[in-house]
């Protein structure tokens, strides 16, 4: 790993490491997995603010379908005109697509320390105690081969599914009855990749993501409203 990356991996470690030592006399053996769980949690509340403005952003480009859906039908042979027309009435309406995708953008720098954090064995010259931790026996720094058939894996795995069909439905019905078969399909398993990346992250990465993406669901069912 190269120098500069010692420095968040380490700052991670010695957080995440303090939170499981403070509460291992409530948790016992799962303190490094609530300890994930609760900084996890701790990231998603200080990404609010980008979550805010994405929900903000979605429910805009809903009052725009219309709109958009006359410029299409009114320059039907003209895609590049099309482009136009819709740029122009999103940047007038303060709309932008790069809103609902900030949240996602921002936590991929945590994600990967939660990654490499969890796939190394040595962390600022010391051993990486946090790869003691466990779930239903299973060490939080294996991954999917080895861990396959073990209850945290199958829990961790159905978890994933849940909130991978809910999630999914959700992103049906906010579809506009006009969405081409391929956009309907991409929302209907796009969802259910993160089973796929489950498969080759270490457990506990798995389990930021189990955590991030059940924050997601439950934050745009509520806002959304």
């Amino acid at each position: 790993m190269p120098a500069f990356l010692d420095a968040p991996i380490s700052a991670a470690y010695h957080l995440v490491n303090a939170i499981a030592t403070a509460i291992e006399p409530l948790t016992g053996l799962y303190a490094a997995a609530v300890a994930i769980v609760l900084c996890t949690l701790a990231v998603r509340l200080l990404l609010l603010p980008l979550s805010l403005a994405a929900i903000r952003g979605e429910k805009s480009r809903a009052v725009l379908m219309p709109e958009i859906r006359k410029i299409s039908e009114k320059h039907a042979k003209d895609p590049e005109r099309v482009q136009r027309e819709v740029a122009k009435l999103q940047s007038e309406s303060g709309t932008t697509l790069l809103a609902g995708c900030l949240p996602m953008f921002a936590q991929l720098p945590f994600f990967w320390v939660m990654y490499t954090l969890f796939s190394t064995a040595v962390v600022s010259g010391q051993s990486n105690q946090l790869l003691a931790g466990t779930i239903f026996g299973a060490p939080l720094g294996i991954h999917w081969p080895m861990f396959a058939s073990t209850p945290a894996y199958l829990g961790l795995a159905l978890l994933l599914a849940v909130v991978a069909f809910f999630s999914a439905r959700r992103q049906l019905r906010l579809l506009d009855e006009t969405a081409s078969p391929m956009a309907r399909r991409i929302a209907r398993f796009l969802p259910f990749g993160t089973l796929v990346t489950a498969a080759f992250i270490p457990l506990a990465a798995g389990l930021y993501l189990l955590t991030t993406t059940a924050w997601t669901l439950a934050e745009r069912t509520i806002l959304m409203r």
